[in-house]
Protein backbone atom coordinates (compact mmCIF):
# COMPACT_ATOMS: atom_id res chain seq x y z
CA UNK A 1 0.00 0.00 0.00
CA UNK A 2 1.47 3.09 -0.91
CA UNK A 3 1.26 6.39 0.48
CA UNK A 4 -1.86 7.50 -1.39
CA UNK A 5 -4.07 4.50 -0.63
CA UNK A 6 -4.01 5.88 2.40
CA UNK A 7 -7.21 7.58 3.84
CA UNK A 8 -5.82 11.23 5.10
CA UNK A 9 -8.69 11.39 7.98
CA UNK A 10 -6.75 14.01 9.82
CA UNK A 11 -7.23 16.57 7.11
CA UNK A 12 -10.92 15.43 6.60
CA UNK A 13 -11.04 16.40 9.96
CA UNK A 14 -9.45 20.21 9.80
CA UNK A 15 -11.42 21.08 6.38
CA UNK A 16 -14.38 20.02 7.61
CA UNK A 17 -14.31 22.71 10.95
CA UNK A 18 -12.94 24.92 8.39
CA UNK A 19 -15.98 24.63 6.31
CA UNK A 20 -18.58 25.00 9.51
CA UNK A 21 -16.35 28.12 10.33
CA UNK A 22 -16.26 29.71 6.82
CA UNK A 23 -19.93 29.39 6.88
CA UNK A 24 -20.54 30.81 10.23
CA UNK A 25 -18.36 33.65 9.53
CA UNK A 26 -20.23 33.73 6.47
CA UNK A 27 -23.14 34.58 7.61
CA UNK A 28 -22.43 37.25 10.22
CA UNK A 29 -20.16 39.13 7.61
CA UNK A 30 -23.69 38.99 5.57
CA UNK A 31 -25.35 40.36 8.93
CA UNK A 32 -22.52 43.40 9.39
CA UNK A 33 -21.74 41.71 12.65
CA UNK A 34 -17.93 41.94 13.36
CA UNK A 35 -16.18 39.27 14.55
CA UNK A 36 -12.76 38.47 15.98
CA UNK A 37 -9.95 36.55 14.29
CA UNK A 38 -11.18 32.71 16.18
CA UNK A 39 -11.30 29.23 15.70
CA UNK A 40 -13.71 28.33 18.18
CA UNK A 41 -17.33 27.52 16.51
CA UNK A 42 -18.94 28.54 19.36
CA UNK A 43 -17.81 32.08 19.92
CA UNK A 44 -19.15 32.03 16.10
CA UNK A 45 -22.55 30.64 17.00
CA UNK A 46 -22.88 32.33 19.91
CA UNK A 47 -22.81 36.06 17.67
CA UNK A 48 -24.91 34.21 14.71
CA UNK A 49 -27.87 32.95 17.58
CA UNK A 50 -27.93 36.80 17.95
CA UNK A 51 -29.52 37.68 14.89
CA UNK A 52 -30.96 34.20 14.53
CA UNK A 53 -31.81 32.08 17.31
CA UNK A 54 -32.61 28.82 14.91
CA UNK A 55 -28.69 28.71 14.89
CA UNK A 56 -28.80 26.68 18.32
CA UNK A 57 -30.11 23.53 16.22
CA UNK A 58 -26.46 23.31 14.93
CA UNK A 59 -24.63 22.94 17.89
CA UNK A 60 -24.75 19.44 18.02
CA UNK A 61 -22.94 19.67 14.52
CA UNK A 62 -20.71 22.04 15.91
CA UNK A 63 -19.66 20.11 19.01
CA UNK A 64 -18.05 17.10 16.50
CA UNK A 65 -15.82 19.81 14.79
CA UNK A 66 -15.07 21.83 17.58
CA UNK A 67 -11.39 20.63 18.17
CA UNK A 68 -10.08 19.74 15.00
CA UNK A 69 -9.10 23.17 14.09
CA UNK A 70 -6.46 22.46 15.99
CA UNK A 71 -6.18 19.43 17.30
CA UNK A 72 -5.51 18.11 13.80
CA UNK A 73 -2.61 19.90 12.75
CA UNK A 74 -0.23 17.98 15.73
CA UNK A 75 1.46 15.23 15.47
CA UNK A 76 -0.29 12.23 17.23
CA UNK A 77 -3.59 12.94 16.74
CA UNK A 78 -5.48 9.75 16.31
CA UNK A 79 -8.29 9.83 13.54
CA UNK A 80 -10.69 7.38 12.79
CA UNK A 81 -12.13 6.77 9.43
CA UNK A 82 -14.99 7.18 11.06
CA UNK A 83 -14.11 10.49 12.96
CA UNK A 84 -13.40 11.85 9.39
CA UNK A 85 -17.30 10.50 7.81
CA UNK A 86 -18.89 12.09 10.98
CA UNK A 87 -16.66 15.21 10.50
CA UNK A 88 -17.74 15.53 6.73
CA UNK A 89 -21.66 14.77 7.83
CA UNK A 90 -21.49 17.66 10.67
CA UNK A 91 -19.73 20.17 7.89
CA UNK A 92 -22.40 19.61 5.42
CA UNK A 93 -25.10 19.86 7.91
CA UNK A 94 -23.60 23.25 8.59
CA UNK A 95 -22.99 24.13 5.45
CA UNK A 96 -26.60 23.36 4.04
CA UNK A 97 -28.14 24.62 6.84
CA UNK A 98 -26.24 28.33 7.11
CA UNK A 99 -26.64 28.33 2.99
CA UNK A 100 -30.37 28.31 3.65
CA UNK A 101 -30.02 31.52 5.86
CA UNK A 102 -28.55 32.78 3.28
CA UNK A 103 -30.94 32.34 0.50
CA UNK A 104 -28.09 30.79 -1.35
CA UNK A 105 -28.85 27.26 -3.59
CA UNK A 106 -28.35 24.13 -2.07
Amino acid sequence: MNRRDVPITDVACFHSQQCAEKYLKAFLQEQRIRFTRTHALFLLLDQCKSVNTEFESIRKYLERLDNYAVATRYPGAKITNEMAQSAISAATRVRTFVRDKLNLPK
